[in-house]
């Protein structure tokens, strides 16, 4: 098996054991306090008047350490997600602190693996597939389409966090700030240092343009953050300078287009002599030039009947790996079910290579059945009455487009007409489920922060920041080693196309919408003053770069990139210091 396909195995037997450890302890726990408490780790609206011995009862603290009825008396607003992790750790594994710690866990990998696959294999299929019918040009598909498939997970998280009741946005805004100085500074300063050797140059002006927006936009955020208040029109304008950012891309692009046009052209380029002009830049073609399984050594010469036996033999032990395999393949196949099937059940799929009639009608239907369900959940005044009616339309319209997509679509491929409202389908239902994901991922480290004690902030500062940016260290690492100066140069742009799409959309969308339910009044912004250390740092990284790189000629080398992990390792030891020393000082 694959590396990629052992982990996808590994999550989805996590996930087995969370929801089995979480019954049977449920069941214990029920056992000895008569009551179910399946409801009540599933909802969000229960009391806090938590009777368990093993969640320290209503007094507060015990054993100075906090319990779930003093963590929730003080948690005016109760779980913000769909489960109350607090009560599966205190209540449910009180007697097993370790067992607790290990599903928290457990469940923080499953939620970042949901949440970037989800991205990757849903909502970026849409997205490529609706670049491909707008005619988009690559670069306005990346500063567009591709950045807003990239930074999903980041925008959601900080809309998540800043529509909470009376939330901040703490977690929002430093995960969208940590991860932007991440990649700004961790992953540019690794492909520097990795590609040294190389001597790869970058294109100065794109550079300069980027690093400047980048600049722009943290100084704008910084000015919002003295201000301490942001009303609907600062929000807009703040989220505004995105567009002026794709605009003057894109006359970039006209410009280097006619420029393209307008020069000569070389023809020794366009006709190799190394005699290569026939061969393919794809690697798979070399490996499949030869069989796979080929046997190198020469048989030995065997008279009839032996030849004839160690055929039967030959069969004998094919027949058993064969049936073997078949099955060993049916369990894999099986166990990557649990955390695949619901969202492909949910999320409308046309490309070419995933397209299945039958997962496409059974998508359509229940797609409308999660979106009641999902507004249910987010109404909590809503009566049995309405939350009933709102299932019954959401089944009825499900059942229609299932109907219709019954009887208008093949079996051999996607469909060709009502191409544009299957894809915006499958767009809508991929953010939906990010969306929830999201939902989940900030409410559990809300309240893994609460057990071990840690501020929310830093963990969205290191976790969830790390966690959302792990893929762009992986892609854009091998991008820059695998092809050459061209990787290079679209990993280097990606680095900072990609925070600055996260800054000014995803705090920007989470302010517009903020401040939106509360017009006409402005709405309060975080008073975390270690978010000026974190702006003042992330510029300071950016100077660095954008000072450095054309005195060294637009090289990437060892120079820029320790230089940024210095600035990045001297920030995040200040900042852990600072949240270590400050419950010192305050004991």
């Amino acid at each position: 098996m694959s590396i990629s396909k052992k982990y996808h195995i590994f999550l989805n037997i996590s996930f087995l054991f969370i929801i089995l450890s979480c019954f049977l302890l449920n069941t214990t726990t029920t056992t000895h306090l008569g009551r179910s408490s399946i409801s009540h780790f599933l909802s969000s609206s229960h009391p806090f008047n938590c009777t368990n011995e093993c969640c320290g009862g209503p007094h507060g603290l015990k054993g100075h350490k906090p319990n779930y009825s003093h963590l929730r008396s003080e948690d005016l607003y109760g779980p913000q997600g769909y489960i109350d992790y607090l009560y599966i750790f205190y209540c449910i594994c009180g007697k097993w602190p370790v067992l607790g710690y290990l599903l928290l866990s457990l469940w923080l990998l499953v939620l970042f693996y949901l949440l970037g696959n989800t991205a990757s294999v849903y909502f970026c299929s849409s997205l490529e597939s609706l670049s491909s019918i707008l005619n988009l040009s690559p670069t306005m598909a990346g500063v567009t389409l591709l950045s807003l498939g990239n930074g999903a997970p980041d925008v959601l998280s900080s809309i998540v966090s800043f529509m909470g009741p009376g939330s901040t946005g703490d977690v929002g805004l430093n995960s969208v700030l940590g991860g932007a100085f991440f990649v700004s500074s961790v992953i540019v300063g690794i492909i520097s240092i990795l590609v040294a050797p190389r001597g790869i140059s970058i294109e100065k002006r794109s550079f300069v343009r980027d690093v400047c927006f980048f600049i722009i936009a943290l100084s704008s955020l910084l000015v919002t953050l003295i201000i301490g208040r942001v009303v609907i029109w600062g929000a807009v304008a703040f989220t505004s300078i995105y567009i002026v950012y794709v605009v003057v891309v894109y006359a970039m692009d006209l410009r280097r287009m006619e420029d393209v046009e307008t020069a000569p052209v070389n023809v020794d380029s366009l006709f190799p002599t190394d005699g290569n002009f026939f061969h393919c830049g794809s690697p798979e073609l070399g490996y499949l030039s030869t069989p796979l399984l080929a046997d190198t050594d020469k048989e030995p010469n065997l008279t009839p009947r032996e030849a004839s036996e160690s055929d039967g033999d030959r069969r004998v032990i094919t027949r058993c790996f064969v049936f073997n395999s078949y099955y060993f393949g049916c369990f894999l196949r099986f166990m990557e079910l649990p955390l695949y099937l619901p969202r492909r059940l949910t999320i409308p799929v046309v490309c070419e290579e995933r397209w299945s009639k039958p997962f496409a009608v059974i998508s359509v239907t229940l797609a409308p059945v999660l979106l009641a369900a999902l507004w249910n959940s987010q109404t909590a005044d809503m009566g049995l009455k309405a939350g009933l009616l709102i299932y019954l339309t959401g089944g009825l319209v499900g059942m229609l487009l299932g109907v219709l997509a019954f009887f208008t679509t093949d079996r051999c491929g996607p469909p060709k007409r009502f191409l544009l409202v299957w894809l915006a389908g499958g767009f809508l239902m991929s953010v939906i489920w990010t969306y929830i994901i999201a939902v989940e991922l900030v409410a559990l480290m809300a309240s893994i922060g609460d057990v071990l004690g840690i501020s929310p902030s830093i963990l969205g500062l290191t976790v969830l920041a790390w966690g959302n940016s792990v893929g762009d260290l992986i892609a854009n690492v091998a991008m820059s080693l695998k092809d050459g100066p061209d990787g290079a140069q679209i990993a280097i742009s990606g680095c900072y196309a990609g925070p600055i799409f996260n800054t000014l959309v995803g705090l920007g969308l989470s302010l517009i919408f903020s401040s939106w339910r509360a017009y006409p009044s402005s709405i309060p912004l975080s008073k975390d003053t270690s978010l000026f250390m974190t702006v003042g740092f992330l510029v300071g990284g950016l100077l660095w770069a954008v000072v450095v790189l054309p005195k060294r000629g637009m090289k990437l080398d060892r120079v820029l990139g320790s230089g940024l992990l210095a600035i990045y390792f001297c920030f995040l030891s200040l900042r852990l210091g600072q949240n270590i020393w400050a419950p010192l000082t305050n004991f």
